[in-house]
């Protein structure tokens, strides 16, 4: 088995962060951990579990490698072609996506061990998250579906990351459903939703905008409906559910975030709440050794609000993540120096109690150190700098009705084509499309320098609205930008006090449509959702009688934002901004289909063009 699964699985502690915000997580993450305890069960005896990669990251969320060993899983493996590593295991489950491909594998697996000498295995499939009519006649086909006990599916909706935050960790949402038409995802998500109240009761208001959000609102009202006269009796947690499209706000992802968190994904990425760094800036220095013996592994380092350190850093601009760690370390450094004033035994003892928490708190600090020195070294070079600027100008309203200079020499020095892309896209939304001439010069610069082969990805940025041709002679972003309060010239990254923060002077607009829902409202703002895609729309849902709560005094609204498409870590960070604020009176809960920068973003709408075989 891969390392990955089983430190995932170690590493995810024991989820008390989960637990610590005004909505219990642990409560969803429990009721999975009980599924997929009834599915073991159902394979009585030893079992091997085979993974489908991708899956072992979001499963280390919700179960530690012990819970999986309690109900005799014995081994581990990754899902390849050619026969399964040899075991003694009576149960052989197969954990995987409803894809295609993977089915073709996982027959090769059964032929293969059908054919070797071994003992009886009992075969089990447990599709992830739903069963799929297509891969079982795949299965079929290959000769192979017989061979399973049982076929199941385990609903891997939305997992909880922290506190406040799910995604469904779906890859392709934001493909399919902008440019595949395929709304899988959507109803995926609104089957998420449908689990979430039933563990958190019915939530009463849901406002949305945009055409997928139109469907999960939809699809979620009939699947109430559906589950017939049951009312639901639990007093709900949240007041609100706001479904907003991605592509409601395309241009917030392709900006660079730049808070710390954000940061970190945009130069490392993160996954499943794991960063993975070069090694050497880790290794332990010992006196004297001159740097031999240097780790290779990259470090590997869980990243959530159980670290308070974190938790404490990661939502603030990376301009004011330097001077709290030089105060975290006076106040570290004072507590070890406490040693010296502990004179009788009993406050011999307390200090020797504190250590462990002390010590804890130094690592995290010195990892934090290293991350921030790693990220300082990329934001104060001079091309960091530069594809700033420009960004920074695009965002502002300067200059994005032609062929940008900067860009032109980005794709001279060929520039790796994700940060092309990003910004030229970037330009396209800021000008609401650009013109025939200057949209034709981009794309020829590029498939000439990067390769013909690009031309689906150039097709691809296209229909998701990325980048396109100006439709009418009228830009209409400066509309949105000065209704809504985009740019802001005067930002406090210090001491914020405005969400712009979080891009030094943009504010997400998907955030800005959040704030201004629950003040002044969406009335005050009509003419600029008019322009924004998709329909806008509110609808109620009745509750039994007795199950409206009465807000206690000072006591915040819950808002579940959900955002159908992918957010961003800069976009969490402005929502939780808004949480903290003294007279917000309002408290964000935030879920997405997946975790995402605009390299990850843009790198799933790229489609290469194989050469011909011959």
């Amino acid at each position: 088995m891969t390392s990955h699964m089983t430190s995932s699985v170690r590493n995810s502690k024991m989820a008390t962060h989960l637990s610590c915000g005004r909505v219990n997580l642990n409560i969803l993450r429990e009721a999975m951990r009980m599924e997929l305890r009834e599915f073991l069960d159902k394979c009585a005896g030893s079992k091997a579990i085979v993974w489908d990669e991708y899956l072992t990251g979001p499963f280390g969320l919700i179960a530690q490698y012990s819970l999986l060993k309690e109900h005799e899983v014995e081994k581990m493996f990754t899902l390849k072609s050619g026969p399964l590593p040899s075991s003694d295991v009576k149960n052989i489950i197969f954990f995987v996506r409803p894809r295609l491909e993977l089915m073709d594998i996982i027959a090769d697996n059964i032929q293969r061990e059908e054919r070797g000498r071994f003992p009886q295995r009992d075969f089990y499939i447990l599709f992830v998250p739903r069963r799929s009519i297509l891969c079982e006649q795949r299965l079929k086909d290959l000769g192979v579906l017989g061979s399973f006990m049982h076929r199941d599916e385990y609903r891997l909706n939305l997992i909880p990351f922290d506190g406040d935050l799910l995604s469904m960790e779906s890859e392709n949402a934001f493909k399919e459903c902008y440019l595949e038409n395929d709304q899988t995802s959507l109803y995926q998500a609104a089957k998420g939703l449908t689990t979430l109240q039933s563990l958190y009761g019915t939530i009463p208001q849901i406002c949305g905008k945009g055409e997928c959000a139109r469907h999960v609102a939809n699809m979620m009202i009939r699947m109430k409906r559906e589950l017939g006269g049951s009312q639901n009796q639990i007093t709900p947690v949240f007041d609100t559910l706001l479904l907003l499209d991605r592509n409601v706000d395309l241009l917030t992802p392709l900006a660079t975030q730049l808070t710390y968190e954000g940061l970190i994904d945009e130069v490392y990425g993160i996954q499943n709440s794991h960063v993975k760094l070069p090694p050497e800036k880790f290794a332990p220095k010992k006196q004297g050794e001159g740097g031999k013996d240097l780790p290779t592994e990259p470090k590997k380092l869980l990243l959530n609000s159980a670290e308070e350190l974190y938790a404490e850093i990661r939502d603030k601009n990376f301009n004011a993540v330097g001077s709290v760690l030089s105060k975290k370390a006076k106040i570290i450094s004072a507590a070890f120096e406490g040693r010296h004033n502990a004179k009788t035994v009993g406050e011999i003892k307390q200090f020797v109690s504190q250590l462990p928490h002390m010590q804890a708190e130094k690592a995290s600090l010195a990892n934090h150190t290293s991350i921030a020195e790693l990220i300082k070294e990329i934001t104060t070079s001079e091309a960091f700098f530069d594809n700033l600027t420009v960004e920074q100008e695009f965002m502002s309203g300067f200059d994005t009705d032609k062929v940008n200079p900067y860009i032109e020499d980005c794709i001279a020095k060929k520039d790796p084509i994700i940060k092309i892309l990003r910004l030229v896209c970037l330009q396209s939304v800021c000008n609401t499309g650009l013109k025939q001439k200057v949209l034709d010069y981009y794309k020829r610069e590029i498939l000439q320098t990067y390769g013909y082969e690009h031309i689906l990805t150039l097709h691809n940025l296209e229909k998701a609205g990325l980048l396109k041709l100006q439709a009418s002679s009228r830009n209409s972003y400066p509309t949105i930008r000065k209704t809504l309060r985009l740019w802001m010239d005067d930002v406090n990254e210090q001491n914020p006090n405005d969400i712009s923060y979080v891009y030094s002077g943009y504010a997400p607009l998907s955030v800005r449509l959040a704030q201004i829902l629950v003040r002044p409202g969406w009335r005050s703002i009509e003419e600029v959702l008019k322009i924004l895609p998709g329909p806008q729309f509110e609808e109620r849902q009745s509750l039994p009688p007795g199950l409206l709560k009465k807000r206690q005094q000072g006591e915040n609204k819950v808002i579940l934002v959900f955002f159908l498409g992918g957010v961003t870590f800069a976009e969490i960070a402005a929502l939780r901004f808004l949480s903290q604020m003294e007279d917000g009176g309002t408290e964000y809960i935030i879920a997405t289909t997946k975790l995402i920068s605009g390299t990850t973003w843009i790198k799933s709408l790229m489609e290469k063009l194989e050469p011909p075989p011959f």
